[in-house]
């Protein structure tokens, strides 16, 4: 079953895969909430820091994906020192932590085209949590799901030639208008640096939440076995550590230029969207119409990216018997797992169903959950190094055990400022308890 996936992937398509699942439209729609959180200055730190200290795990993906080129990734990993119930858990962990991002990049779809196209905000059906959920977005957000459910069935030779076009894209776009602002700017703009709670707690509430909007160089791993025969070898372990220098530069770029253009105080209070603060500072439309159409291309390649990070894990499970083994068929025809695109797909297309209600809770708990992945991958390659005898990398994985662990920490533990709410709770446990209803 294994050698039936379609193996057609090269070196552009790994890093527009790693790239391209970390950076959505985050940037643009809630630009507002990360300068509130630790003004410009908090939230440069805290991206430039989260990145940072991301990159041991990074470092120990890129050696693990060299000895284990396997779809599981974090289950192949822990499966060959760990009980299956910790294989499946952090399989579990990680599916959410790439599902979680579908849904949301669904519903922000009907949040951007509302902000080209008012009449989006037209046509209310129900409102969740204080947010109007109207028919046109969430038409959109629907068509969208169905747009990158059947590129990804279609093969992942057509999902790697998306995210190229994408990605490249929105680089473009991002290149012409972070030049032209910080040609226009002013630095009184970014006064004061840090939000009123103070540098640290600033930073803190920043890089709380910079997991999540990381989580996207470690997908490279889930996609091992698709790569072209003639890929050299420690090519995968190179664009992971691309894809997220790469990421952690964008974050830190954007909210310069963002904080730079226009008034961060204004943004906040106003709450702002990106695009907004350079029309206004601009004094014309079509350098907002530039910004969405870059955001555009980056929620497309974002859904795309995560998605298949997504599937690859459920395939993974099911090829395993740790879920129904239906999950771990390949579709003869075109080479993927369709049945596990379907599932994903589907509970994407649900989900849509809660509007804007789900963008912060989602933030927040994929952040955790994408630190129990990290950790239980490094975990298993300190107990894979010792096993062997080949100590190389072991200081790196076990500093990046001890970062994950401080990531689920700072979003549990009750005290820390910024951890989670009942309604992460919920999200988290129903997550968990749909988990225990699948295990096979």
């Amino acid at each position: 079953m294994e050698s039936r996936l379609t193996k057609s992937l090269g070196a552009l398509e790994y890093f527009t895969f790693g790239f391209g699942s970390m950076v959505g439209v985050g940037w643009l729609v809630i630009m507002d909430d990360w300068l509130a959180r630790g003004g410009p200055g908090g939230a440069m730190l805290g991206f430039l820091g989260g990145t940072v200290l991301l990159l041991p795990i990074a470092l120990t993906y890129g050696r693990l994906v060299r000895a284990i080129p396997d779809a599981g990734a974090e289950i192949a990993y822990t499966e060959r020192v760990f009980p299956r119930t910790v294989s499946f858990a952090a399989g579990w962990m990680m599916v959410l932590a790439y599902a979680i991002v579908c849904p949301w990049e669904a519903v922000a779809i009907g949040n951007l085209l509302a902000r080209i196209f008012p009449a989006m905000n037209d046509m209310p059906l129900y409102t969740i949590a204080g947010k109007v959920i109207t028919l046109p977005r969430l038409v959109a957000g629907l068509a969208l799901t169905a747009l990158i459910g059947f590129v990804n069935y279609r093969g992942i030779r057509s999902s790697g030639r998306f995210q190229d076009f994408t990605t490249l894209g929105l680089l473009a776009c991002f290149a012409v208008f972070v030049i032209l602002g910080f040609a226009r700017g002013n630095p009184a703009n970014v006064q004061p640096l840090f939000a009123a709670s103070g540098p640290f707690i600033s930073v803190l509430l920043v890089a709380q939440i910079v997991p999540y909007f990381m989580t996207g160089f470690e997908s490279i791993p889930k996609a091992s076995e698709e790569a072209r025969t003639d890929l050299p070898a420690g090519t995968l372990s190179r664009m992971i550590m691309a894809a997220i220098g790469a990421g952690g530069l964008f974050y830190v770029l954007v909210i310069a230029v963002v904080a730079w253009v226009y008034p961060w105080t204004d943004i906040v209070s106003q709450h702002l969207g990106t695009e907004a603060a350079f029309a206004r500072a601009f004094g014309t439309p079509w350098i907002a119409r530039l910004i969405l159409a870059g955001a555009l291309l980056s929620l497309f390649k974002i859904f795309n990216g995560n998605l298949v990070a997504a599937t690859r894990l459920v395939y993974a499970l099911g090829r395993r018997g740790l879920v129904h083994p239906s999950l771990g068929t390949v579709n003869p025809r075109f080479g993927t797992p369709s049945v596990a695109i379907l599932l994903v797909t589907m509970l994407t297309a649900a989900a849509a169903f809660l509007g804007d209600a789900l963008l912060v809770p989602i933030t927040e708990v994929g952040s955790a959950v994408s630190g129990l992945g990290w950790c239980a991958a490094c975990l298993a390659f300190i107990a894979l190094a010792r096993r062997s005898g080949e100590r190389q990398g072991t200081a790196v994985a076990v500093t990046g055990a001890i970062v994950s662990v401080a990531i689920v920490l700072m979003k549990v533990v009750p005290a820390v400022p910024g951890s989670f709410g009942w309604p992460e709770w919920v999200a988290l446990g129903g997550w968990c308890a749909l988990g225990l209803v699948l295990r096979h």
